[in-house]
């Protein structure tokens, strides 16, 4: 079960049977508006807060995983889910309403891998047959909690990046046709000591080099394995930095195949700064855009290495530094 120092390698793979994306106006105008099962028509989403309106995302995404996968609600026996906003309430107060036993998570923007390697682990040690599992956010929440409410048009330096609107999950199941989840690296905080909360791209690079290292030596594997490893939200500044550290370490990645959720949600030309993050980020690019990718046989093997800072507004308020982890799951046809 166990490979090197710190990988699970899953026996009998959990499949993939369904997934649900849901996004705002901004993501619709995006990259990959193809990938989403919904859109809203505003941050509000009929609902009296932001704080309201990311809840309403988790359900509804959760809702059509469990409708596409012909399923009912009382089926799924887990909800493994996770947000940025105090206390996950966001979440927990979805899984009040969906009424599955819960587990809520925090990994920051690494929530959505967290969570789909410890589902993959229940059902591959303890012979469960459905599990829900997920991350979202919602910029407006995330601006007011973290920064400052937007209505404020405080000014951003362009290392900062744009928190996603939006909810993705994905149902595994111990059968089924679909891609596979093969195993998962659980990553290390790490600390480089960088402090500035508008650079976290570059803050999170050196966790998912990290990570990326560990897999490929505890699973023996050549990069040239994967069709693609997939960043959470590195953005511009962070996966320039992890190509870098590779370069410095002899390892050798392809660029072209190294590819970051912060990077592909958006169009060049919206107002992103460095790119996007978020944990709606690399969970909405993985469950949308490259299980359909899988599902198509555009591609049969991916590593997704989701990258999350560590940080709380009252850490920075106390100059503290930046710790990060990145988790990684490979997901493959089989």
């Amino acid at each position: 079960m166990i490979s090197g120092k710190q990988t699970w390698i899953f026996e009998t793979p959990p499949t993939i049977i369904s997934t649900g994306v849901v996004g705002g106006p901004f993501e619709e105008l995006g990259n990959i508006p193809n990938d989403f099962d919904y859109f809203y028509s505003d941050q509000w989403m009929d609902e009296k807060s932001f704080e309201l309106a990311h809840q309403h995302m988790i359900e509804d995404a959760s809702h059509y995983a469990i409708e596409k996968a012909n399923l009912d609600i009382s089926d799924i026996q887990f909800f493994l889910h996770g947000d940025l906003i105090n206390q996950l309430t966001p979440s927990s107060f979805a899984a009040k309403n969906l009424a599955i036993p819960y587990l809520g998570l925090f990994s920051a923007c690494a929530t959505s891998m967290e969570g789909l390697a410890l589902a993959s682990l229940i059902i591959n040690q303890m012979n469960a047959s459905y599990i829900l599992t997920g991350a979202a956010s919602h910029n407006s929440a995330v601006e007011r909690q973290f920064r400052y409410p937007t209505e404020y048009g405080s000014q951003k330096p362009d290392t900062s990046q744009w928190t996603v609107t939006g909810a993705g999950v994905a149902i595994l199941s111990s059968q089924g046709s679909g891609p596979k989840v093969t195993s998962a690296t659980i990553g290390k905080v790490v600390d480089r000591q960088l402090k500035d909360p508008f650079n976290m791209g570059g803050a999170m690079a050196p966790a998912a080099f990290d990570t990326i290292t560990r897999h490929l030596k505890d699973r023996k594997l050549d990069s040239n394995y994967y069709d693609y490893i997939i960043t959470g939200d590195l953005a511009m500044i962070g996966r320039d930095l992890c190509l870098d550290l590779f370069k410095q370490n002899g390892i050798d990645i392809d660029s072209e195949r190294f590819i970051d959720c912060g990077l592909t949600i958006y169009k060049p030309d919206q107002p992103i700064f460095a790119g996007a993050s978020g944990p709606a980020c690399s969970a909405i690019v993985t469950y949308g855009h490259f299980i359909n990718k899988l599902r198509n046989g555009e591609c049969n093997r991916i590593l997704v290495v989701a990258t999350g800072a560590l940080l709380s507004p009252l850490t920075v308020q106390q100059k503290q530094t930046i710790p990060c982890i990145a988790h990684a799951v490979s997901i493959e046809n089989m």
